[in-house]
């Protein structure tokens, strides 16, 4: 997405526009290669949702169709939310936030419970820690100059 500005320049999407569609297509794919029989594996025993499903994402990650449809959604607000800086900001803090709450969860829960809706094993929790980590750590750098200057897009060199 490129357009004009009043000097006739080209402008495009700043940092944190392309950092957060980049995690907002990611999370797609994710989503989507959850239902792929082989990526996932043991995709036999895919249940919509709780603790008793034994599909696993890559052979590490535990996932339902619940789980994946979680993804599938974070990743189209990512997408969409890549439309502006200051929405891709709040993506990558806000989201970011949401996955550190859900790796206190998962640590928090025991995995053979009927908490663990979700479902999440320590893989899940660990990773969900580094995303979240990851996002806020995004969010907060790559709005540094657009915030001090109000810009919502900078210009193409």
């Amino acid at each position: 997405m490129t357009t004009m500005n009043s000097g006739g320049r080209t402008v495009g999407r700043t940092n944190i526009q392309k950092a957060t569609l980049a995690v907002g297509v990611v999370f797609l794919l994710v989503g989507v290669l959850g239902f792929i029989p082989g990526i996932t594996s043991n995709y036999e025993s895919l249940g919509f949702a709780g603790h008793g499903s034994g599909a696993l994402l890559l052979g590490i990650f535990q996932v339902s169709i619940l789980h994946n449809i979680v993804h599938l959604l974070f990743g189209i607000a990512g997408i969409a939310m890549a439309r502006t800086a200051a929405a891709s900001k709040n993506y990558l803090v806000v989201g970011g936030a949401i996955y550190l709450v859900l790796w206190l969860y998962g640590l928090l829960i025991g995995q053979d419970s009927g908490a663990n809706f979700v479902p999440v094993n320590s893989a899940d929790n660990w990773l969900h820690f580094v995303l979240g980590v990851a996002m806020i750590g995004l969010g907060v750098a790559l709005s540094r100059g657009t915030a001090r200057t109000g810009r919502t897009s900078t210009a193409a060199r």
